[in-house]
């Protein structure tokens, strides 16, 4: 008779209530950990003898089999399920495990389609799409065998310093709830059973770090904690049903994140009701001992992160194996805590469907990779991401039937370049080394095997490839590096500066390297003290613009970056993030006009590191130097603000409703305006509803996002947008750290950025003050309708 935990009819707590009392200590503890994959590796199979050393006990997680090597899909799902047929056939509980991966750009794997950087992602203001890219992410994960995703990162972030930057959704915590909602709804789907449980990242405040130096401390106050940085967090949780959370790397108040049972138990668990599995960010329990010194071994950092509310320990089990279990003999450490983390873990397995499920067919694995459809959502993804700043005398878009054009700058050909730190090509560099080449083909280290790294990514396309795609066959294509992406030397000036003076206009290509390695520019743990472009390459836009032919900058980075001088200075400038495999298409498809722009800025460019932090949602004592309101050698506003992207047409916004004009506190506000394309072409305008209160009992910001909507209009047509706000969106924390609810007046305005607002309005919240009990809601939905 088989055991009630493989009774699929049984309800899931029975099954792990009756698993959980047939394991022994050394089990449960396994459950509580995780190996990496490359120590069950050898020559692309499962190394028995590292299994029976490993798994011996079973284990909760297997880190990285996509990330980690060079296995194509097939070969992925196929070692995949070896791992599962050891576990299923030759440990005692059978017990399947939990492979996870890494997916902020896309399935971090070999041959997954990479789509833009979760930064770009953010600058489409476009749910909907961020949606769809989570569904690949879902199809292709689920393929290779794994289960659980290290994404996505909803933290807020106010200093682009930080080299995290380009893993974030930006500096709105409204935009950053909805694009976490809809990844969360892609990723996880209707149904765990069928989808990949999705992990919050980094929980909680980890993008404040001060002089934004990774893992450094974060300074916030309780309120401002709870208002913007948990609120993502929170919407993930409450409208998407978020399955896991990651804690931070740093520290609040003196209190590291991963060892905080006010962050992970009272507040995660008690306040915004979270259930599922807390996973420990890379190293963190041990980190509680050696970097933040709070544990004098592994064994106090296991009780520290185990108290607080960490479950599973990444990426292997060290603390709480042999560490923990000493700890438990000598009394230190109550088994309930193990018990209760033991029981997050089983509990989620159930909810995968492992237990019913545990292989894939391994053969069939490459068929949802990198698709024509998908390729073609990447491209979508990608041109929407790109945010036109400038567009001087209408520069842009350029003919396709010019004579001739340059293309210039050292990331006009570099695939490598358009890739962030979490995608696959720069994660293979920590394996391998870096990858210089503009189509990468350096053999792996190991003599004994044949592969190239090219052959481990989906082709890639680089501008210089999608201007030369794009032109007419009669355009001359001339191209220059110029310079490196760092490095003093401007040998290469003379080169570009006369292939500029040959051509009719000139596309600079300029920008970092993001990465994970030395000699990056942006990425984890590669964080700046300037945001200017690095190494040489201002000096070589100004020899470029001297030529006085029209120049159109192209910045791919990961950050906003403080360009004063080339915003002022060039016929164009655009910034295309880290656009991903299809980015050199779609950023000629907006040159040339396939495309009409209309990314939106995530987060603020500032003028100068020295304003930082500067963010469109400041307090009214905030923004401007009292009273004189700018610097004395700056102005005090961002270069471009939140929300800031131009279009190839013009759109006009008109019959602004505001009804009811009186609400109670739990009533709807139908805020309705109509939106016209007045130019002569098509184009996707991003309508933002930005909310004020102007009078309450703490200080609340000048502006805070409450609505986007993006929709498309045919040259002439006129559309009715109609946002539903509700009042509870409103509440704040009040004097006593309570959600309140206060009456007055509420302004709205609507606009196409949130330093341009087009319409103003204004309702009034009527009776006493009311505290919310419960959820809050976190969406305002937008209907588009036609113009009457």
């Amino acid at each position: 008779m088989k055991p009630s935990y493989l009774d699929a009819s049984l309800s899931i707590e029975k099954r792990v209530e009756d698993l959980l009392s047939r394991m022994t200590l050394d089990e449960k503890l396994a459950q509580m950990g995780c190996v990496w994959s490359t120590q069950l590796l050898h020559e692309g199979r499962l190394e028995r003898s590292a299994a029976r050393e490993k798994l011996a006990d079973g284990i909760g997680h297997v880190a990285r089999i996509g990330g980690a090597t060079l296995l194509t899909p097939r070969e992925s799902a196929a070692f995949a399920n070896e791992i599962q047929r050891f576990l299923l056939e030759e440990t005692r509980l059978k017990v399947p495990a939990i492979i996870h991966e890494e997916s902020c750009a896309g399935y971090l794997g070999r041959d997954a389609t990479c789509f833009p950087q979760a930064i770009g992602l953010a600058a489409t203001f476009d749910p909907a799409l961020v949606g769809e890219i989570g569904n690949v992410i879902r199809l292709q994960m689920r393929a290779v065998g794994a289960h659980h995703t290290l994404a996505p990162v909803l933290d807020l972030v106010h200093d682009p310093r930080w080299g995290r930057t380009e893993e974030t959704f930006g500096e709105d915590p409204y935009l950053i709830s909805q694009l976490g909602i809809a990844y969360v709804r892609g990723v996880q789907g209707e149904c765990l059973a069928q989808g990949i449980a999705c992990t919050g990242k980094h929980f909680v405040g980890y993008g404040a770090s001060e002089g934004g130096m990774n893992w450094a401390p974060a300074h916030l106050g309780a309120r401002e904690l709870r208002e913007l940085y948990v609120t993502p967090f929170e919407a993930a949780i409450c409208e998407a049903g978020l399955a896991s959370i990651m804690n931070g790397y740093h520290e609040l108040d003196g209190v590291p994140c991963g060892g905080s049972r006010a962050l992970l138990t009272d507040l995660l668990r008690g306040e915004l009701g979270f259930d599922g599995v807390v996973v420990a960010d890379y190293f963190t329990v041990d980190c509680l001992r050696g970097y933040h010194r709070i544990a004098a071994d592994k064994g106090e950092a296991a009780l520290r992160a185990l108290e607080a509310g960490i479950d599973v320990e990444l990426p292997q089990l060290d603390c709480y194996g042999a560490p923990l279990k000493e700890a438990l003999g000598s009394g230190r450490v109550p088994i309930a805590l193990v018990d209760g983390a033991v029981r997050r873990v089983l509990r989620a397995k159930f909810q995968l469907g492992l237990f019913e499920k545990p292989l894939v067919d391994a053969v069939a694995a490459s068929s949802v990779f990198d698709t024509r459809s998908q390729r073609a959502l990447a491209r979508r993804a990608a041109a929407e991401s790109i945010v036109l700043l400038t567009n001087e005398r209408n520069l842009l878009p350029l003919g396709k039937n010019l004579r001739s054009v340059a293309v210039l700058g050292p990331s006009a050909d570099g695939i490598r370049l358009l890739q962030g730190d979490y995608h696959y090509p720069a994660h293979l560099e920590l394996m391998f080394g870096r990858i210089d080449a503009p189509r990468p083909v350096p053999k792996v280290k190991d003599p004994k095997s044949p592969i190239e790294l090219g052959e481990c990514f989906p082709p890639m396309v680089s501008v210089l490839e999608g201007v030369r795609r794009i032109v007419s066959p009669q355009t001359e294509v001339l191209f220059a590096p110029g310079c490196d992406i760092l490095g003093p030397s401007t040998e290469g000036f003379g080169q570009a500066v006369a292939l500029a003076q040959r051509a009719e206009v000139a596309i600079l290509v300029v920008g970092g390297r993001s990465g994970v390695v030395d000699g990056c520019t942006s990425g984890e743990s590669i964080d700046r003290a300037e945001l200017g472009l690095p190494g040489v390459q201002q000096a070589l836009v100004e020899a470029v613009v001297r030529t006085g032919r029209p120049v159109v900058v192209v910045m791919v980075d990961g950050r906003p970056l403080t360009v004063p001088w080339i915003a002022k200075h060039v016929g164009a400038l655009l910034h295309a993030w880290l656009p991903g495999e299809e980015g050199g298409n779609a950023v000629a498809d907006v040159l040339f006009g396939d495309v009409n722009p209309s990314g939106r800025l995530p987060i603020g460019m500032p003028r100068s590191v020295g304003q930082l932090p500067v963010y469109y949602g400041h307090k009214a004592s905030g923004g401007r130097s009292q009273w004189k309101g700018s610097y004395t050698d700056s102005p005090a506003t961002p270069l471009f603000s939140f929300g800031h992207g131009l279009s190839y047409t013009r759109f006009e916004y008109g019959s602004l409703v505001v009804e009811p004009r009186e609400v109670g506190a739990g009533d709807l506000v139908a805020i309705s305006a109509e939106i016209t394309n007045s130019g002569a072409r098509f184009g996707e305008e991003v309508v933002q509803l930005y909310v004020h209160d102007p009078v309450a009992s703490v200080t609340r910001p000048v502006k805070e996002l409450r609505g986007l909507a993006r929709i498309a209009l045919e040259a002439g047509e006129t559309k009715r947008l109609r946002f539903e706000l509700s009042v509870e969106q409103l509440a704040f924390r009040g004097l006593d750290e309570q959600w309140i609810i206060e009456p007055g007046a509420i302004e709205v305005m609507i606009g196409s950025a949130s330093d341009d607002v087009r319409l103003a309005g204004a309702f009034e919240v009527t009776g006493p003050p009311v505290r919310l009990g419960g959820r809050r809601r976190f969406t305002t939905p937008v209907r588009v309708e036609a113009a009457c």
